[in-house]
């Protein structure tokens, strides 16, 4: 048995190169989406509650949202914009994390909060009226700070902040 040096190295450096690829894309991709965070408020009678949310806008964005994260952090979110505001159909399939979602109308106030939903369900959880966006939160956040139907989300996407 004879061993080719030089096709070792060839295959070798061809496997480097694919591997940098994918560390490249890998980085490119979470430098995107941490670019992509934004301030977001709740105005509750409790206060301000200020929250750092991950838009959402694209279909690919939205279809994806938090599928396949392990964890998420109090304070953080996803922001779904649905412009026009319209009925929003949202579930829980490939989503490890139970999450409050927050059905917000297009004058920034709360339509609708979801809270607790059931992880890796495909159970359909609607707006049950015309929302402009969704937000989504781990779950126990509209307890834990007394978010409640009614209060006013301050974000560019409402006209405010």
């Amino acid at each position: 048995m004879s061993f080719d040096l030089e096709a070792a190295r060839s295959v070798a450096r061809g496997f480097l190169a694919a591997a940098l690829v994918i560390v490249g894309f890998a980085l490119a991709g979470s430098a995107v989406r941490a670019a992509s965070f934004q301030p977001l408020e709740i105005v509750t009678k409790n206060g301000v509650q200020v929250f750092s949310v991950e838009m959402a806008t694209t279909d690919e964005e939205k279809q994806t949202g938090l599928m396949y994260r392990k964890e998420l952090a109090d304070g953080k979110g996803m922001l779904f914009d649905f412009n026009p505001e319209q009925e929003v159909s949202m579930w829980m399939k490939n989503t490890y994390v139970s999450l409050d979602m927050i059905f917000i109308r297009a004058d920034g106030r709360i339509l609708r909060i979801a809270e607790n939903t059931e992880p890796l369900s495909t159970r359909i959880i609607s707006s049950k009226g015309p929302a402009r966006a969704v937000l989504e939160v781990v779950a126990g956040t509209a307890q834990k700070y007394g978010i409640r139907v009614g209060d006013r989300v301050g974000h560019p996407l409402f006209g405010s902040k």
